[in-house]
Formats: C-alpha cells, structure tokens, sequence
C-alpha cells in the first residue's frame, strides 16, 4: 500500500505562477492561494506550509496546525518565521537560498542610477510637457566609491557590477570571503571606514537582532556627506528617524530602498487608524511616509526579488526542498545546527 499522499498549502501565489506550481506538484495533495496565510485562512490537515516573505508565520499559526512536519519558506530571508517555536517543535525551516543574486543586485543599480541621473524627475518633466534637461545634472560612478555592507550571494553580485562601472569597492562583512575580495579587486574594511569613505552605501545583510538598526542615529553622522543609501535587503537594517534626520539635514544626497521597516503598516494604512499597532509602529510608519514623499528618495514595493526568471528559481527550489525532505533528506534547512 503506497504512503498516503501529503498536504501542502501554499499561500501568496500570484494568479500567473498557480498553474505552474500546480504542475510541479504531482504525487501531492495541493491547495494553492493568492492570499496570505492567517489565522482564519490556515488549514488544519496542513503537513507542509509554503510561504513568501510577506506571509509571517506565528507562533499561534504554527500551534494552530497539528499534522505540520515543514516549513518552506519561499525566500531567502526567514525573519517572518517564528523560528524559536518551530525548532521547540522540531519543524525544520527550508528556505531558497540562492535564487535572485543577480535580480536584487540588478536592481539596487536601478534604484541607483535611477538617483544619480534623476529618472524619475526627467521622466515626470517630459509627461508634463516640459521638455528641458534644466536642474537634471546627474552624477558619474565611475572613480566613485561603492561601499558593500554584507558581501554574501547578491552583495559580490553588486561588487561584480560596480566593477564593470569602473567603481572603487569597499566591503563590510563579519565573515569576509578574502578570496572572493583578491579576485574582484576591492577591499574589506571596518563599518564605520565604509561609511565615512563611501560615495554610495549599498545593503546586503540578512535582518538579525544584531544587525537590527545597523544604520542608526549615531553612525548616520558618520556617512560621507553627499553619499547615497541604497536598501535592497531588510528595512529594519535602517532607523527610520535617522534618514529623515539625514535627508531633511541634506546629509546624505538621496536613498534608494527597496524595503521600509514595517512596512506592512504602508500596504495596510487602516491597521494604523484602527489603532492594531503600537506607538512605536505608528511612529515608524510617519516616518516611512517622509521618506516616501521626499523628493530625494525612491521607493519600491518590495520588488527586488520580482523577476520572472527568480520566481521560477523560487518555486523550484521550493519545491526541491519539499520532495527532499518527503525522501528525508531534508536541505537547506535554516533551523539546523551550523557545520563548523
């Protein structure tokens, strides 16, 4: 008698990648959603939860789900997770750790040079029929100076593409690849020589407590005056106050964030008016909203990742991950003790 077949729920799924998934899906019982897994939308009979970023996953939800063996998470980061609920349960978490290196790292260039040469203003100008280069004057990156601040996958991929600009490249990583720093020719040096040296300050760092804040009110007076701040990975990598304090300063010339520290508060404004958040959140979302205003900045929905060639490289590793862990081979399990 075969082994009876699995329930896997996967939640966030755009309408164009359900047929997709569905297809990789055989030998599986499969219910595929569009919206984000909560409280009232989980199914009991869940053996393994897929997720995207967005979709966190509490403790309640995990306690709420009695069959559930895994937890695939649909991104690289794994902060969404309740990670300390899942190991007391012995849930691994299986996340995708290599799938948009080059898609992110594409994309904190755009943010970039969408800065430097005032895309967004040129554009604007023109629709409004004003066709005139007037008060546009960009910037070159070449002879500039990138500083990298965590130099894993997407960051050596930002190192790769600074280079072909012919940028000077500093790094910042507690784990430095020297191999790697020979190779492509740049330097690894302490965070606060990164930020005072550095033309433009790119992140690239997974959001740990540690790394919480790591651009913060006391270090952002050390930026080089002028410099630009891109984000890419986590919004809670910056303080929000501290570059509102830096932009209104003119301390910094811009910044280019792909990412907002709660920025669930930004997709789900009425949670602010209905009071589901704290002092602390409704003061994080104020500031998101001077950031987003500012006429220095640029904004992006969380769409680094958003390429159709790095969705197809989520779904199947994803999916790669589920069938091994069925096998009991589980892979690229982010809850599992780190080989020394």
């Amino acid at each position: 008698m075969s082994a009876p077949k699995l329930n896997v729920a996967f939640y966030g799924i755009w309408p164009e990648m359900k047929d997709y998934v569905r297809s990789k899906m055989s030998g599986f019982h499969c219910t595929i959603s569009g919206k984000k897994v909560s409280v009232e939308n989980l199914k009991p009979e869940t053996d393994i939860l897929a997720v995207f970023v967005e979709s966190p996953v509490t403790k309640s939800m995990i306690n709420k789900l009695p069959k559930l063996k895994m937890i695939a998470a649909m991104s690289t980061g794994y902060d969404h997770v309740d990670i300390k609920t899942a190991k007391i349960k012995k849930i691994p978490i299986c996340n995708v750790p290599s799938y948009g290196e080059n898609t992110v790292a594409e994309h904190a260039f755009a943010l970039l040079l969408g800065l430097t040469r005032k895309l967004f203003l040129s554009v604007k100008r023109v629709k409004e029929g004003v066709y005139d280069f007037h008060g546009l004057r960009g910037i070159d990156l070449k002879g500039k100076t990138i500083g990298v601040i965590g130099t894993g996958r997407i960051g050596m991929h930002v190192v790769e593409i600074a280079k072909g600009f012919e940028m000077n490249v500093l790094g910042f990583d507690p784990f430095p690849n020297k191999e790697m720093a020979k190779k492509l020719d740049f330097t690894y040096v302490s965070l606060n020589k990164l930020l005072a040296q550095s033309d433009f300050i790119s992140l690239h760092t997974p959001l740990f407590p540690e790394t919480y804040h790591l651009i913060n009110k006391k270090n952002i007076k050390k930026v080089k005056p002028g410099a630009y701040i891109i984000n890419t990975a986590r919004g809670g990598l910056i303080d929000p106050e501290a570059l509102v304090w830096a932009l209104q300063s003119k301390h910094i010339a811009g910044a280019g964030l792909d990412v907002l520290e709660d920025e669930g508060f930004i997709q789900n404004e009425e949670q602010v008016i209905s009071g589901d958040c704290t002092e602390c959140q409704m003061k994080t979302n104020l500031m998101n909203n001077i950031i987003i205003d500012h006429p220095n900045t640029i904004v992006t929905p969380h769409n680094a990742f958003n390429s159709t060639e790095a969705l197809r490289r989520i779904v199947d590793t994803t999916i790669e991950n589920i069938r091994a862990f069925v096998k009991g081979e589980t892979i690229n399990d982010v809850t599992a003790p780190k080989k020394k």
